[in-house]
């Protein structure tokens, strides 16, 4: 298995200070982005204009996590911005290998997210054509629910198909001191905090201690 990432989720930060804040976390190995549509998932927050902004006022990286219907059609953008990392949803369209050959052509990372009533064999068929595979530990949509500990058989399964691939398996919903150790018992490498990392008054304090917790 890889090295561990801690990716602090800005869902979870100061809306109105998003470059103090992210200047808070230089431990962080990315910042992961939330982008929702209001249609995908219930729950609006920014889009391109404001990834680009950050990718301005940022040296770390960005896992873009699109939560929004028809990435075919704007999940290259992100990665033309500057995104490192582009996840979009296997559920939002009807050809993931397509879209993430795209992004991957524009000179992202591409992931693939599962949510959790997704079984893992809509991407494990071709994992070859993944850089990430996200599975959701949560509903997506909104940040502070409970981790659900009934996804750690999905990781487990992803984990082991995955095998000795370059491909990095992500875990995102209720990431913190408690959950972070069973989600890397399953197999999990990289980890989406949200309130478990901004919620504290050292941030960078707490993303060293989720290393710390999942290395162990």
């Amino acid at each position: 298995m890889t090295g561990v990432r801690i990716e602090p989720s800005i869902l979870s930060a100061d809306f109105t200070a998003l470059a103090a804040d992210v200047a808070r976390i230089p431990s962080a190995d990315l910042v992961h982005v939330d982008v929702m549509d209001n249609h995908f998932v219930p729950n609006l927050t920014f889009g391109l204009p404001m990834v680009q902004r950050l990718l301005q006022v940022t040296d770390l990286p960005l896992d873009v996590h699109l939560m929004i219907d028809d990435p075919d059609r704007w999940a290259p953008g992100f990665a033309e911005a500057g995104a490192a990392v582009v996840t979009f949803h296997a559920e939002a369209t009807g050809d993931p290998v397509a879209v993430a050959r795209a992004i991957r052509a524009a000179g992202a990372r591409a992931g693939v997210a599962l949510k959790p009533g997704t079984a893992p064999d809509v991407v494990i068929a071709d994992l070859g054509e993944y850089d990430q595979v996200l599975v959701m530990t949560v509903e997506p949509g909104f940040g502070g629910q409970a981790f659900q500990p009934a996804m750690l058989g999905k990781v487990a399964a992803v984990r082991a198909a995955i095998g000795d691939r370059d491909v990095w398996l992500q875990v995102d919903g209720g990431i913190g001191p408690e959950t972070i150790g069973p989600a890397r018992a399953a197999g999990a490498d990289t980890f989406v905090a949200g309130s478990s990392v901004f919620g504290q008054a050292d941030p960078d304090a707490a993303v060293r201690h989720l290393r710390g917790l999942a290395a162990s």
